[in-house]
């Protein structure tokens, strides 16, 4: 089984435009060290540049100073013998202007604001959706540019793979659906014109040398509410973009098919079933899942590897607990995914300890077999 684990907890200074604020810790260190018995690590939402930031205290990868800094948090998971990628974000219309000093701006394909998006300045204060400045095809190829700097770095700093968070409403999402996306040029209308993004960005991430296709994922929320999303024509859209992406011969399609971040009811749900058989490669499914949903998915065949969010935060050593039978604790609070600062509800969750009793179950049944 496979594991995405967000988090934000990079060090808050006087100054909310320090780099310090954007550059991964110790505690980041001790937090993916902590989780690699998950096997593949996929990191939290990584800002590719300035114009693609907007949530406090998040990890940026645009600097040599980010690459230094995410070194050590790679090779703790490394020295657990497990394998990391680096997800590469850019928020698009759900960041607030304050984020962005040298535009004044938020960005995305169309000036349609993410109404009913959660917004926040940069002081942490709610605000309304501002109304994105549309790209031009001059910024979206910077934009592009933007994406494959990260993916140099994260080369440099010893990632073995990047993952395209092109899911819940943010830039690449908005550009995908047609109720946040009415351009009339070469990146809007039609389904292919929709996702060129997400495909001229594969292609120069691989010219560039940075890494070959077969170690560059992306992700997907076809049926989610978040970030104001959610269009009548999502189900030929999406996969659309699943055999369009076939050709590339990519890591994996990693698919938000659950609905824990609610549902728009504009069009039938789209299983990870439906885009296993669209998208000839790997197929993650995520959201909602326990041990024996995930399982019962990989072996019926509807998707391949199984990846958990949430569970992980709160159990620092679920493979172990699955693998046993222990007991897993709940789901970590909200308020734990961007509120708080430091150690606490990031690293101070304890593993299991098996009492003798169960140990001794344990043994049993491993004689009988």
């Amino acid at each position: 089984m496979h594991f995405i684990l967000p988090l934000i907890r990079c060090t808050p200074t006087e100054d909310p435009f320090d780099i310090k604020n954007t550059l991964p810790n110790e505690l980041h260190v001790e937090y993916y060290s902590q989780r690699a018995n998950a096997g593949l690590v996929i990191t939290e939402g990584t800002a590719v540049s300035e114009e693609g930031s907007g949530w406090m205290n998040a990890p940026h990868l645009t600097s040599k100073e980010h690459a230094d800094a995410w070194k050590p948090v790679v090779e703790a998971v490394h020295a657990k013998g497990a394998k990391i990628y680096l997800q590469m974000w850019h928020i698009g219309r759900q960041a607030h202007s304050s984020f962005h000093p040298s535009s004044g701006k938020i960005f995305g394909p169309s000036p349609i604001p993410a109404v009913g998006a959660t917004i926040r300045t940069i002081k942490g204060e709610s605000s309304e959706p501002e109304i994105p400045h549309a790209l031009t095809v001059e910024e979206i190829k910077k934009t592009i540019d933007d994406f494959v700097n990260c993916a140099k770095l994260c080369k440099e700093a010893g990632f073995d793979g990047v993952e395209i968070h092109s899911a819940n409403g943010y830039l690449f999402d908005s550009f995908f659906q047609s109720c946040s996306n009415q351009r009339d040029d070469a990146y809007g209308g039609s389904a292919e014109n929709r996702c060129r993004l997400l495909v001229e960005l594969v292609e120069a991430i691989v010219e560039s040398g940075a890494y070959p296709a077969n170690r560059i994922g992306f992700r997907l929320s076809p049926n989610g509410v978040y970030g104001g999303m959610g269009s009548e024509d999502n189900y030929e859209t999406f996969i659309h973009i699943a055999e369009r992406m076939s050709q590339y011969g990519l890591a994996y399609l990693h698919v938000v098919d659950g609905l824990g971040f609610g549902f728009h009811n504009k069009c039938k749900p789209i299983t990870v079933f439906d885009m296993k058989k669209a998208f000839k490669g790997p197929v993650i499914c995520n959201v909602g899942l326990t041990r024996d949903i995930a399982e019962g998915m990989i072996r019926s065949g509807a998707a391949d590897m199984a990846a958990f969010g949430r569970l992980y935060m709160s159990n620092p050593d679920l493979a172990d607990r699955f693998a046993n039978n222990w007991p897993v604790e709940p789901e970590a609070a909200y308020e734990n995914w961007w509120y708080y600062t430091g150690a606490k509800g990031f690293t101070d969750y304890p593993t299991y300890t098996p009492k003798m009793e169960e140990l001794s179950v344990k043994e049993d049944l491993e004689t009988k077999e």
